[in-house]
């Protein structure tokens, strides 16, 4: 017979499996529709051919504002301005950007970036980050981030869906543990776009945090445009890893 402790712990253990299933279920599609979430979206077709071990995470936001308003926020997003998410986990305790800084320029394929390089832009509606070949809980791990912007109403709604596959024997669980983590990051990073354009509008100067001058003033982790500039701290993550790639890929051209 089981005894009370033992019991106990078996209850507990499969009230956290529960609670860790229902909090996937809802952080993996969190504000998204039906519609939204069976959206053909650019990135998707970069999964072909791949391993079958994937996950597909789709998230919205609707914004009292103009999609030309909130364009340029998204536009310099992990270009030098931060993530607009939780600064002290994904940004090294920067202040992600306030506004829209001078010096960020427009995007360009092959912007490498921590989450990969940009590798196809519809200027003021969608940008889509891919990432390949990242080590990830001894899984080899493959991401897209999918941005698009689109009317609705007087305002906007923004999509945004994360997909990632794996391959390797920890692969469920780095997918696992990757949807845990990124349920709580994305979240608050559309609550901070939305936040932002919804206070401050398309303004270029902040008071309370003016621009210094140092490209690393607002993200910590390094970007390296399409033109051979960096901003944010030299060598902080894997932008030169996916630069290079862009370059195997022939989105950029062979380089320094």
């Amino acid at each position: 017979m089981s005894s009370p402790i033992t019991i106990f712990i078996a209850v507990l253990f499969v009230l956290f499996a529960v609670g860790f299933l229902l909090f996937l279920h809802w952080g993996t599609r969190w504000g998204s529709t039906l519609e939204e979430r069976s959206l053909e979206m650019p990135g998707d077709a970069y999964f072909a051919s791949g391993p079958p071990i994937r996950v597909i995470m789709t998230r919205a936001v609707s914004i009292r504002a103009r999609p030309e308003t909130i364009w340029p926020w998204l536009a310099q997003l992990g270009r030098g301005a931060g993530w607009y998410s939780i600064d002290w986990l994904d940004n090294g305790g920067k202040m992600s950007a306030r506004h829209i800084i001078s010096w960020v320029p427009e995007p360009r394929l092959g912007d490498a970036s921590p989450v990969g390089y940009l590798r196809h832009i519809e200027p003021g509606t969608a940008l889509v980050w891919w990432l390949k070949g990242l080590r990830f809980m001894g899984a080899t791990t493959r991401l897209v981030m999918d941005i698009r912007l689109r009317p609705e109403q007087e305002g906007a709604r923004l999509v945004i869906r994360m997909s990632a596959d794996a391959m390797g024997f920890t692969a469920r669980i780095a997918l696992m543990v990757f949807q845990f983590i990124d349920s709580i990051m994305a979240r608050r990073q559309l609550l901070g776009i939305r936040e932002r354009v919804e206070r401050f509008g398309a303004r270029l100067a902040d008071s309370e945090a003016p621009e210094t001058g140092a490209t690393d003033q607002y993200q910590l982790y390094e970007v390296i445009y399409a033109a051979g500039k960096r901003a944010g701290g030299r060598g902080k993550e894997h932008a030169a890893d996916w630069r290079q790639t862009a370059i195997e890929d022939g989105v950029l051209p062979p380089g320094p």
